[in-house]
């Protein structure tokens, strides 16, 4: 894309009042954007409106601006090595068809990632699922979202979400999990894990996920439709979700409350003519209500991910030791050698539990709970919680 060419899409991308689908019918109508900025202002009126071809021949002050900022961002030597960016738009061969297929579509993304993989076909189609749910998950919750992300990724799925704390982060970290860290990806591989974020690609948010998001794009993407220089402002957020829906196959709900981003996305999936899938959680678990209201409304439910692969008919390949027999999410050792499980840890359940619970439960003095609940987290099977609680986690 030259230098002009860049320009008049980000001068169409940026034009007050001209959004998404305006765009889309003056693209049809016109061509590509050099050839609709050559138009007239009584041309553009048979296609739009007055006021809508009266901002189109006015040049947004900003523009220029703008423009040579993201020339640079795009030709900067900076990047670290292995990494790549790109602006992809409708008119590229390289723009992801499902997302095309939708009925809200960016006329742009700014995509950073491993450089293989931006250079020849960014989006691995027909093979990318959603994971996404609370920014404030149970310790359940995140460790779910890390091993189901972990055990489809370990299968060649790419996993997609949107960089934000909880469930979002664990989803990219768990995808991330299999890849040897200093293994950069070859021509044809797929992104580990696509992050869409509501925020310009020249800024992290939240911050705390700088390393996180550098990881992504040593081995997957960062994606944005929103300009260089754009904040994390609350409407956008909600927006991105449908891209992040609309990139994948299917959505797995891990965790949300009845009013969520979550269920958004979800909404999107269902709305797109994707799969929705939702793992149940605890009745007493505010988290958990959203992922039961959709499994009432039709999302299916999952226990593994074995069952994500077989609702997609997802394919194995063929050197991957994940196995139909699994049934623990994120490993391969089969559920019967499983050790079993401590008296203690049957006491808790898999609920969040006080101290005084499990002395009533287990009968045991509470020094000698504390000694053992400090052992089990130790070795990662007990999470302790705000408001001394405890609550299981993972496969203990």
């Amino acid at each position: 894309m030259d230098r002009d060419e860049l320009g008049a899409w980000l001068r169409l991308a940026t034009t007050p009042g001209i959004g998404n689908q305006t765009a889309r019918k003056l693209l049809a109508t016109f061509g590509l954007p050099t050839a609709l900025f050559a138009q007239t202002e009584a041309a553009l009126s048979q296609c739009v409106s007055e006021r809508h071809a009266r901002a189109l021949v006015t040049v947004p002050p900003s523009w220029p601006e703008l423009l040579e900022k993201t020339w640079q961002w795009l030709h900067a030597s900076d990047l670290a090595e292995g990494t790549a960016r790109a602006i992809i738009t409708l008119g590229d061969v390289r723009y992801p068809k499902k997302l095309l297929d939708t009925e809200d579509p960016p006329l742009m993304l700014y995509v950073v990632g491993a450089r293989a993989v931006v250079q020849g076909q960014p989006f691995a189609e027909g093979r990318c699922l959603a994971v996404v749910g609370s920014r404030n998950p149970t310790a359940q919750g995140a460790d779910n979202a890390y091993q189901f992300a972990k055990a489809l990724g370990a299968t060649g799925l790419t996993i997609v979400s949107g960089l934000a704390l909880g469930v979002d982060a664990a989803a990219h970290e768990g995808a991330l999990a299999p890849i040897a860290p200093d293994r950069p990806l070859k021509q044809g591989d797929a992104p580990a894990t696509i992050a869409v974020v509501g925020t310009g690609l020249d800024r992290v948010y939240p911050s705390r996920h700088l390393d996180l998001a550098h990881r992504i794009a040593r081995h997957g993407l960062l994606v944005s439709e929103y300009p260089l220089g754009t904040p994390p402002l609350a409407p956008n957020f909600p927006k991105r979700n449908r891209i992040i829906s609309g990139l994948s196959q299917g959505t797995l709900v891990v965790e949300a409350a009845l009013a969520s981003g979550s269920l958004i996305t979800a909404r999107l999936a269902t709305e797109q003519g994707r799969e929705v899938f939702a793992i149940p959680g605890s009745i007493h678990a505010p988290q958990s209500r959203g992922c039961h209201a959709l499994i009432k409304q039709g999302a299916k439910l999952v226990e593994s991910a074995q069952d994500v692969l077989e609702e997609c008919r997802w394919a194995l390949p063929a050197a991957t030791s994940f196995t139909a027999g699994d049934t623990a999410v994120g490993t391969d050792e089969p559920a019967a050698t499983v050790p079993q499980e401590s008296a203690l840890l049957q006491a808790m359940g898999y609920d969040p539990v006080g101290l005084d619970a499990l002395v009533n439960r287990t009968g045991m003095d509470a020094a000698s709970l504390q000694v053992q609940l400090l052992e089990l987290e130790l070795d990662g099977v007990v999470a302790r919680l705000p408001g001394a609680l405890f609550q299981r986690v993972g496969r203990g």
